[in-house]
This record gives C-alpha cells, sequence and structure tokens, in this order.
C-alpha cells in the first residue's frame, strides 16, 4: 500500500458487472475438471459468438476481467458464490442454461460437471422446475 493508501484506506473493489459474470460462469463450467482442452474452448467460443452480451470491441476487456476475477479463487466451487451478484434475473436464468448447454457439450457430464452445476443452481436461485425442464430440453438437443 503506498503512501495515500495508509491514510485513505484502499478504494472499493470494484464490483463484476453481470457480463463479467456471465463470462465467468461459462468459463468456470469450461473448465469444472480443473482442464481446459482444445474442444472445450471452441465450444466455449462458439457460445460467446453468440451472445449480444460479448459482441463488439468491449470482448477483450470483458475476457480479461473474467479471467482476473476467476484468478482470485481457487477452485470454480469457489468461484460460484461471485455469481449470486449478477443482479438480473435473466441473467441469472441464461448463465444457468449456458453453463447446463456447456456441461452437455462435451458429450458427457462428469462429476465436477454436475456438482458445479447444482452449486450455480442454488446461488442464481434457479428452482427445481425450472433447472429440470431446461435440463430436460438440452438432454433432448444432445441426445443421439
Amino acid at each position: 500500500m503506498g503512501l495515500l493508501g495508509k491514510f485513505l484506506g484502499a478504494p472499493p473493489a470494484k464490483k463484476a458487472t453481470d457480463d463479467i459474470l456471465l463470462l465467468l460462469a461459462m468459463m468456470m463450467m469450461s473448465s469444472a475438471d480443473g482442464v481446459l482442452e482444445a474442444s472445450e474452448i471452441a465450444s466455449l467460443e462458439q457460445f460467446i459468438n453468440t451472445l449480444p452480451e460479448f459482441k463488439g470491441p468491449d470482448f477483450p476487456r470483458q475476457m480479461e476481467e473474467a479471467r482476473k476475477l476467476q484468478s482470485k479463487y481457487k477452485t470454480p466451487k469457489d468461484a460460484v458464490k461471485a455469481l449470486a451478484e449478477i443482479s438480473s434475473e435473466t441473467v441469472k436464468k441464461k448463465t444457468f442454461v449456458l453453463a447446463a448447454d456447456i456441461a452437455m457439450a462435451s458429450g458427457e457430464v462428469d462429476a465436477a460437471e454436475e456438482e458445479l452445476l447444482e452449486a450455480m443452481q442454488r446461488v442464481l436461485g434457479i428452482d427445481d422446475n425450472l433447472a429440470n425442464s431446461i435440463v430436460q430440453v438440452l438432454a433432448l438437443k444432445y441426445q443421439s
């Protein structure tokens, strides 16, 4: 802490915006098993390219902010708590849908992804009926 910081105190931490928290959730689910494989990166990029929150010249800044936020946590399970800061109910629901979609896109949902999705459901306040409906629809999407 510098000379002024000793007297004035640390500046308040900047609160993450909904778009950054959405991106964080997508990144967490992509790397839920601790490894971010090339296919998961490609899948994440495809999702990002379809979302209005990430269109335009701000995306590199958004990605940098999401990475910084992610680096504050040791595990995705720890980072889930940050998602409680999402202010929009629509973005909370979108976050859950995208996290479930990313988990299922890999072809097989493992225990780490399952646990992370359940933690996200609780933190985001997604009721069981909605969560079940979302998962049922996505199961149809990925059923062969």
